[in-house]
């Protein structure tokens, strides 16, 4: 419809101007927070740049919905004011009708976001993290200690005094086995264990259980029952926003299994199939807020935009943050603020003028 190709010319610069704007924005910001740090270590100029150019795709995944909402309200500020949906009104074209093409371009955005981030944000975030904690000397060690991880069903209990990433080894090991109505079937003690690739060889244990009513202890030969990955025990090193959909969902189940805190990767997980759908819910904000200013036009929609950004990306940190200390559930804190601002759009799409 020719409608529909005048639409979209009129809302195509606006919106790669806004979104080159905003990119460099959210860029500088990054940039300027972590400069101190830079030059306190002496970090080549070079070296500030390939961390800059890394954290482009994430900044236009940032960027993306907040140049929607302003390209798509000021297009339509700028229709009202020129009288031109006055004649497309007139015409007998409804409001709705007129605005599907925007609404499509949301659609398409959402799940150009979502392959996005999960095809390229995701592992340039990765180098980008990676390269910086090079840079300012925050190297992660996967060493833990004090660890408690189930396995087998929660039939078998691993606690462990320290575990060696360098050398694979589990240091002050205690296995409880437990039956499937959860009662006390046997206790390994070991100083030490060694991974060899396909179980733990245990180094001086003792075995403690029951024979008829009496505790007996004995010397525990050696076997190779015991096949938790050594990956149960190391410090979780790789966040769940550093990792494909898939990744994070096995990572998920990992966590589940050895017995593992979760919420926090489960709400992470959640957030990556609600993120994208902003762009759909801010054009239904942005269709029903651009007609609402005749003077001013671009003035008004740039701080429309902008407090709208605000007002949900603060809402979304602090429904995040509730769901990752487990006070909400994971998925409540994921799409709670997409579903109010779809809500909060449908009511101002009502009073919008047609």
């Amino acid at each position: 419809m020719i409608l529909d190709r005048y639409l979209v010319r009129q809302f195509s610069p606006i919106f790669f101007i806004a979104a080159a704007m905003f990119v460099m924005l959210l860029g500088l910001i990054e940039l300027f927070a972590n400069l101190w740090r830079y030059l306190q270590y002496e970090v080549a100029a070079a070296d500030i740049f390939r961390v800059s150019l890394y954290y482009l795709p994430k900044s236009l995944s940032y960027a993306l919905p907040i140049s929607l909402l302003f390209a798509a309200a000021y297009t339509l500020g700028e229709l009202y004011g020129r009288n031109e949906l006055t004649s497309i009104f007139s015409s007998g074209i409804p409001f709705g009708r007129f605005s599907v093409p925007l609404l499509a371009i949301g659609l398409a955005a959402s799940g150009f976001s979502f392959f996005f981030d999960d095809l390229v944000v995701i592992p340039t975030l990765r180098m980008k993290n990676g390269l910086s904690r090079e840079l300012l000397h925050q190297q992660r060690t996967e060493n833990n200690s004090d660890i408690v991880i189930k396995a087998d069903g929660g039939r078998l209990i691993y606690s462990v005094d320290f575990y060696d990433f360098v050398e694979d080894t589990l240091n002050g090991l205690s296995i409880v086995e437990l039956d499937e109505g959860g009662r006390f079937v046997s206790q390994i003690r070991s100083p030490r264990a060694s991974w060899n690739g396909e179980y733990w060889n245990l180094a001086s244990a003792v075995i403690y259980e029951y024979e008829g009513e009496m505790l007996v202890i004995r010397t525990l030969s050696g076997t190779d029952r015991y096949r938790e990955d050594p990956g149960a025990f190391r410090r979780n090193a790789v966040e769940a926003e550093e990792l494909p959909v898939r990744d994070a969902g096995l990572l998920i189940k990992d966590l589940q299994r050895a017995g593992l805190p979760f919420t926090e990767a489960l709400a992470d997980y959640y957030h990556r199939f609600s993120f994208p759908a902003v762009s759909l819910v801010v054009m239904i904000l942005s269709i029903s807020m651009g007609g609402r200013f005749r003077k001013n036009i671009l003035l008004m929609s740039l701080l429309a935009s902008l407090v709208s950004a605000v007002v949900y990306y603060v809402m979304e940190m602090i429904s995040m943050m509730m769901a990752k200390l487990g006070y909400i559930p994971p998925f409540a804190g994921a799409w709670f603020p997409v579903l109010f601002f779809v809500f909060i759009g449908f009511l101002l799409l009502k009073s919008a003028k047609t």
